[in-house]
């Protein structure tokens, strides 16, 4: 997790696996789930990273602000449009407020990034990274509906199980770590991600005209 580079290089090396494992699964029967079941290989990438940033003693390195890309920008468009594309067509206009809100957040993390420099702190145990973000609480806001409001909005249990998990883990370090809540809340939904390995093999639910009853329209000779 984030609370030194040891224990960030074992939990990105452990992480990074299953997220192989996770890839590796969903190409062979669900590929439509590949960028979803891939993102506990972007987060142990991120762990490791963060290693290096503890290596360095924190500051504004180059590692500082590839962790920021990635923790900002990049993690809302990728687990919103990671679940766009596991959801049914006929069902994707329930998506529409997360991936819109992730869209325009990522926007604007993507801009501070580009105009403002990133300084990361080691605070004891934990990372804390300095960016200056305007309009915090409604950034915040956004970044989680587009995140974890994706999760649950999926409709299916596997992900809504990670959703409820990853905000439940936002509450306590927004709680116990405030300063420090981006590193400490990637480093428990990394450690969360796991359960996409479960859910890339489970069964995908059949459509309408493959279930069980009559089908409308059909004849009998």
């Amino acid at each position: 997790m984030c609370w030194s580079a040891s224990a960030d290089l074992v939990a990105g090396g452990v992480i990074g696996a299953v997220g192989v494992a996770c890839a590796a699964r969903a190409a062979r029967v669900r590929r439509r789930a590949l960028p979803l079941a891939a993102l506990p290989l972007l987060l142990g990438a991120h762990q490791l990273v963060e290693a290096v940033v503890w290596n360095a003693g924190g500051g504004t390195g180059p590692a500082t602000l590839v962790w920021a890309v990635i923790a900002l920008p990049l993690l809302p468009l990728w687990v919103s449009f990671g679940v766009l594309c596991v959801v049914p067509h006929r069902e994707r206009r329930r998506l529409v407020i997360p991936v819109a809100a992730a869209v325009a957040t990522s926007a604007v993390l993507a801009y501070v990034l580009v105009t403002k420099p990133v300084a990361a702190e080691i605070r004891g145990h934990t990372m804390g990274y300095a960016i200056g973000l305007p309009y915090a609480p409604v950034l915040l806001a956004g970044y989680l509906l587009g995140t974890i409001g994706a999760l649950v909005m999926a409709g299916e249990k596997g992900l809504r199980l990670l959703g409820i998990l990853a905000g439940v883990g936002a509450a306590v370090c927004a709680m116990v770590w405030r300063l420090e809540f981006i590193s400490t809340w990637c480093a428990w939904a990394a450690l969360c991600s796991v359960v996409l390995f479960r859910w890339v093999g489970t069964e995908q639910p059949a459509p309408p005209s493959q279930r069980g009853g009559p089908v409308r329209g059909s004849q009998v000779a």
